[in-house]
């Protein structure tokens, strides 16, 4: 075995297609945020005004859904919470303080990653059914004014935690040392791999060896 050989963490059609994402909700969140309140209305000049902010941000929202489901699709098998995730939130202290022992090793992605993806999926869901009720120009005449009341709230709060937990993903990405570089690149170390994600790096690589971690505890 190659323990120079890198692995192939990421392929070329998940990057496009996270970045692809990444590109549309900086798009529908700055025009979001152009129609949200007077004071940043200013933001409407990066789409050419107030009249095609209004008219883009419901499409910008939809391409981000549809191409979000991509990532979904490929990576919502790798997400499920397991035992040893929850063991990993127990200690998730260890983990803030790079202190491995007694932290139990994690598959593609650590309990953190999945509750992430989960929160985003459920905000673009809630984004997604209630800007379609807030859709003026194709659905709004639909429902009562109480209807869409509620999901313009809804709607506010859902693009608010979104936003937290992309600044959150964001900033882990800079925290874990080549996390990035894996997204841009699409390939990662096998020490960044054994450290970060042994179960995985396991899978990847067939090397049963333990890594740093400590054993399973109840």
């Amino acid at each position: 075995m190659n323990d120079n050989k890198p692995i192939l963490r990421y392929t070329a059609n998940e990057r496009t297609n996270h970045w692809i994402v990444a590109i549309l909700f900086m798009m529908a969140g700055l025009s979001g945020l152009a129609l949200f309140h007077p004071a940043l209305f200013w933001l409407s000049h990066l789409f050419g005004g107030g009249p095609w902010t209004r008219i883009l941000h419901p499409f910008l929202g939809v391409a981000m859904f549809v191409f979000f489901l991509g990532l979904v699709v490929r990576f919502w098998r790798a997400n499920f919470i397991t035992a040893n995730d929850r063991l990993w939130l127990r200690r998730v202290d260890r983990v803030m303080l790079n202190q491995e022992q007694g932290v139990p090793p994690v598959g593609k992605y650590n309990a953190g990653q999945k509750l992430l993806f989960w929160t985003l999926l459920a905000c673009m869901l809630v984004l997604l059914l209630t800007g379609v009720v807030i859709w003026r120009a194709y659905f709004s005449h639909l429902f009562g004014i109480e209807v869409i009341r509620l999901s313009a709230l809804a709607h506010a709060l859902a693009a608010f935690v979104l936003v937290l937990s992309i600044i959150v993903h964001i900033y882990a990405g800079i925290w874990i040392k080549g996390s990035i570089s894996a997204m841009l690149h699409g390939w990662v170390s096998r020490a960044w791999a054994r450290k970060h994600h042994e179960l995985w790096y396991r899978e990847v690589t067939g090397d049963k060896t333990r890594g740093n971690h400590g054993r399973k505890e109840g």
